[in-house]
């Protein structure tokens, strides 16, 4: 599979995470979300290696790179489920569908060739999501000051952008099932100490569980899509292409929960993935 195609399950995975995170984020401490999520995503990964017996031993560089982008990942949920909450999704979407320009930025800056149609196929994209998501926010709620919120998305952007940039050296350098282990190893541990350092709940409450294991599930698929692609040609596509979850969200909300679809959020569709298609060709 290719890095790009890795891209895209990430993608899906992902926008139903967040599909469901619409509804749950209402009636359930974020903490407690994000503490079941990010267990389940590693019992999740841990479970695949057992059963594909993909235990094996890696080299310090690879071991500190994923260590690193755990701590990456705990800054880009916090910064995600952080800058949405405040809202508004107009200002918010954007900016977190922005972090495929750097990881093409950092990509480049280590010596990939990035052609200027390349590039443009990625502002494609980043402009077809932030299109999509940013017209789905039809709320006149007064929203907290934007300057906070501004600065929780570019901290979420930029989080990403570091968990795919140093989980995919990792797997470059080692076996990418361990170095994604290590990370989530990483990311659990993080999350653990800051709910308890700040006494924040972790029960999520019996309701809202079986959507938070199935929201880990494919979150753990998810993020092994793209790290895994660290070995692959063109690593960097993965991420782009995973991309597109703020986009998939609304089109799983008007696909199951029936909400509406602007034709300019079709547009919106339709550029994004014309930026996939050329990068696929």
């Amino acid at each position: 599979m290719s890095a790009l195609a890795l891209g895209l399950v990430a993608a899906f995975c992902w926008g139903f995470h967040d599909i469901c995170v619409r509804f749950l984020s209402q009636k359930t401490a974020i903490s407690a979300c994000i503490f079941t999520v990010i267990l389940t995503g590693l019992l999740f990964h841990s479970g695949v290696m057992l059963a594909t017996d993909t235990f094996e031993a890696m080299p310090p560089r690879a071991v500190y790179l994923s260590l690193g982008a755990g701590v990456f990942f705990v800054i880009a949920t916090f910064g995600l489920y952080y800058a949405f909450q405040r809202g508004p999704v107009r200002v918010v979407a954007p900016l977190i569908a922005s972090y495929p320009i750097l990881s093409v930025g950092w990509a480049a800056l280590q010596g990939a060739q990035v052609s200027g149609l390349q590039w443009l196929a990625v502002f494609a994209i980043v402009a077809g999501v932030s299109i999509v998501a940013a017209l789905s926010d039809t709320s006149d709620a007064e929203a907290p000051p934007l300057g906070p919120t501004i600065a929780f998305a570019l901290i979420g952007a930029v989080g990403f952008a570091g968990t795919f940039a140093l989980g995919q050296d990792a797997a470059a350098l080692s076996h990418d099932m361990p170095s994604t282990l290590v990370t989530r190893l990483m990311a659990f541990a993080l999350v653990l100490a800051i709910i308890l350092a700040f006494r924040q709940p972790i029960w999520p409450g019996r309701q809202a569980l079986p959507w938070l294991v199935a929201m880990g599930i494919a979150d753990g698929i998810a993020l092994m899509c793209v790290l895994s692609a660290g070995a692959l040609q063109d690593a960097k596509y993965a991420a782009v292409a995973s991309s597109l979850f703020g986009m998939l969200t609304i089109v799983l909300a008007w696909m199951f929960l029936k909400e509406r679809m602007t034709v300019s959020q079709w547009a919106g569709c339709a550029v994004a993935f014309a930026g996939v298609g050329y990068l696929a060709l």
